[in-house]
């Protein structure tokens, strides 16, 4: 990174999007082999997965369609076309299984490589290699990150538990009411604030998973809603614009590829497609980096500017000997204090 640590936690979000791309840049080698080798696969499951769906939805409602119009004293038939319907709903169940194990698994991985990548950017590391990072690194971090995913996963049910019971309690007592009118619209909107706020803690929390040794799990969710403090809205508008760009994308592969609502052809479906799959890949690779750089703001802020030397270190322990990285080494406070405490030590000698 060319910016010192003090001076980042004055970014915007158009600065932290400069520094991301600029990243992307300098080592463009690193992180295209990873793009390749992780994002890429992630990207067309995600794209597949929408045109298989439909295929599968489209033949479930047609064979519904069939049985609705089958007589009722036609037996044999309408077993027959029962049992389709179980196959169908079996592979659309199995699909989905699938989908969402693969989405998880790449998701993690691509998450550990490049935030471990970013990081060693950071602390000036020229020696790392992207046969390092899939090999070693990889391996040991993402396991840290599976378990801060499913916190994030036991939190989200328990907030959509929540949410359905004070949905329930304000039907039942304020559905003839005047007021549910405009309360049920208020709930919606504070629903999905929350529900993206999470979304945006728990981002935050897989970086503090990667390069904080003692935090993982709720620990790290906690952490990381503590340091988005005093950046809550910087880090809410990035990830809403990224989320909002990935979304369009979904949309324009679904209207013209999936749906077919054009008249562009196989060809121009095909060219849609690409373009799809192409700007999905940008889109991954540069919110993992933006993350990372949003975690460095973050800290900078707090003024807990990293000891590079023991993030280092930290990162030298999954490569090989591990070496912790404690909270302790990454407070600018408490590094003052013990470099003070020296200095006293050897003037009263």
């Amino acid at each position: 990174m060319d910016r010192e640590q003090e001076e980042m936690q004055f970014l915007g979000m158009f600065g932290v999007y400069k520094e991301s791309y600029k990243i992307i840049i300098a080592w463009r080698r690193i992180f295209s082999q990873i793009t390749l080798s992780l994002i890429l696969p992630l990207a067309l499951v995600f794209l597949a997965e929408k045109e298989f769906s439909n295929l599968l939805l489209s033949n479930i409602i047609r064979s519904e369609i069939q049985l609705d119009m089958t007589p009722a004293g036609a037996n044999s038939r309408r077993s027959k076309i029962h049992g389709v319907l179980t196959s169908e709903w079996t592979y659309f169940w199995l699909l989905k299984a699938a989908y969402f194990t693969f989405l998880l698994i790449f998701s993690l991985l691509s998450t550990a490589a490049v935030v471990f990548t970013v990081a060693s950017l950071y602390t000036s590391r020229r020696d790392l290699s992207f046969r390092k990072v899939i090999t070693v690194v990889v391996p040991k971090v993402w396991k840290r990150l599976i378990l801060t995913f499913l916190c994030y996963f036991l939190f989200i049910f328990a907030y959509n538990f929540v949410a359905f019971l004070l949905f329930v309690v304000t039907v039942v007592t304020l559905a003839t009411a005047p007021v549910g009118d405009y309360v049920f619209p208020i709930l919606l909107v504070l629903y999905f604030a929350g529900f993206l706020y999470a979304t945006v803690v728990w981002q935050l929390a897989s970086v503090i998973s990667v390069l904080e040794e003692d935090a993982r799990g709720f620990r790290a969710m906690s952490k990381s809603r503590a340091l988005m403090k005093g950046k809550t809205w910087l880090a809410v508008l990035i990830f809403f614009k990224l989320n909002f760009t990935f979304g369009a994308i979904q949309v324009m592969f679904d209207r013209f590829v999936v749906h077919h609502r054009s008249n562009l052809g196989p060809t121009g479906r095909a060219a849609v497609g690409v373009v799809s799959l192409l700007l999905l890949l940008k889109v991954f690779l540069f919110g993992l980096v933006v993350q990372t750089v949003l975690y460095f703001v973050c800290k900078s802020y707090h003024h807990e500017s990293i000891d590079k030397s023991a993030l280092s270190e930290h990162l030298e322990g999954y490569l090989g000997d591990y070496v912790p990285l404690k909270s302790k080494d990454v407070q600018m406070e408490q590094y003052l204090e013990e470099d003070d405490e020296n200095v006293d030590v050897h003037g009263r000698v």
